[in-house]
């Protein structure tokens, strides 16, 4: 496991709750995903001062090659099923109507997205295997950090939407919806436009859209 990223390291949880994470770690016996080098890899290219958009997730993929530390996000080339992913290709498409290619969603991170999951890890082959493992208080002290300014949060899924009791204060934009997961996108994920209200709210704060499809599509 890699250090805490600087910018983060001063939260309560890189004390003793991060140090029994690293533990239960060690006797995982399966493979764990993102590889360790990534785990923080979301909290690494956001910096608490630059970001802008919170996008919560629920655990990283499951599947050999397919996590790379931010969530919903897959490796250029991986060559498998898009599943979650591709689903919000669908959104950006409709939502924007400019389409989306690149798998790699690091250009969203580098405009101030920090795309989050409730787990950090987890057991290949075992979906939420590690929900218990403590991530949580990770990600609740991320949340409330972030909330000592106006941002826009975006809950997909009863895992990420019950950390909404911990953004406090006033002028965000909180959006919660279904999963993208081809479980549950048809539940309301598909048609709520999440791309475009962000964009609508951060002009009215006077700062700059995110080109959600990695091109001038703001």
């Amino acid at each position: 496991m890699t250090a805490p990223p600087a910018a983060w390291a001063h939260l309560p949880f890189f004390g003793a709750p991060f140090a029994a994470i690293k533990t239960a770690l060690a006797q995982e016996t399966a493979p764990v995903f993102p590889p360790a080098d990534a785990r923080f890899r979301a909290l690494d290219l956001c910096a608490p001062d630059r970001t802008r958009v919170v996008i919560l997730g629920q655990d990283p993929y499951h599947t050999p090659g397919k996590a790379d530390g931010l969530a919903f996000s897959i490796p250029q080339g991986f060559g498998g099923r898009l599943d979650s992913l591709g689903n919000i290709f669908k959104e950006v498409q409709d939502d924007l109507g400019t389409p989306r290619q690149r798998t790699d969603l690091t250009d969203w991170a580098e405009q101030g997205v920090l795309l989050l999951n409730t787990a950090l890890t987890v057991p290949q082959g075992k979906p939420k295997a590690h929900a218990r493992l403590g991530w949580d208080r990770l990600v609740a002290e991320v949340l409330e950090h972030l909330s000592d300014r106006p941002r826009a949060f975006v809950l997909w899924g009863g895992p990420a939407q019950r950390f909404a009791r911990h953004i406090h204060g006033p002028g965000h934009l909180v959006l919660q919806g279904p999963h993208p997961s081809p479980l549950s996108a048809y539940r309301g994920f598909f048609g709520s436009r999440p791309f475009s209200r962000i964009n609508a709210w951060l002009r009215e704060r006077g700062e700059p859209p995110i080109r959600w499809a990695g091109t001038e599509d703001a």
